[in-house]
């Protein structure tokens, strides 16, 4: 929820920017340093959205050719994919923190607003390693799948 909020706070503000520049003859302005929030902002929501995309099994999925195979080989692929994504989230979590302990240790700001730049790390560090928890416990959840030949339900499709 917090992810969505923040992108449609991050759209209000947009149209507004651009009416300020569209009007900027009639005495408007556009938002002051747009670019800098919408660029922390965009970075919190899609690591907002992480965890809940991948506890519903909601990434996108390719099963043209995975369709007809047996429901055995398609949960042991999910298995796969499952674990090709824990390990992706936990290599972008670890690197999300040390780009964020950067860039406070050098008291890096923006450019327009000068608010530290750590602050949009930390604000997408959060939900990554949210993410990164709620991911490892899929795992667990498709090797149960895999062991018990029955899928789970967690909200999501099952096969």
């Amino acid at each position: 929820m917090a992810g969505g909020i923040v992108l449609v706070l991050l759209t209000i503000m947009t149209c507004v920017s651009i009416i300020g520049r569209a009007g900027i003859e009639y005495g408007l302005r556009p938002v002051k340093g747009d670019f800098e929030l919408i660029e922390a902002g965009v970075a919190f929501s899609i690591f907002a959205f992480l965890p809940w995309c991948q506890l519903r099994r909601a990434h996108a999925t390719v099963d043209l050719f995975t369709s007809g195979l047996p429901p055995r080989v398609n949960r042991f692929i999910d298995l796969l994919s499952e674990i090709v994504m824990t390990v992706a989230l936990l290599i972008i979590t670890w690197r999300l923190y040390h780009g964020m302990m950067d860039k406070l240790g050098y008291h890096e700001t923006t450019f327009i607003l000068q608010f530290p730049v750590w602050w949009g790390y930390a604000a997408a560090f959060i939900p990554a390693v949210i993410s990164c928890i709620i991911s490892v416990y899929m795992v667990g959840v498709r090797i149960g799948e895999l062991s018990n030949k029955k899928p789970v339900e967690t909200g999501g499709t099952i096969h």
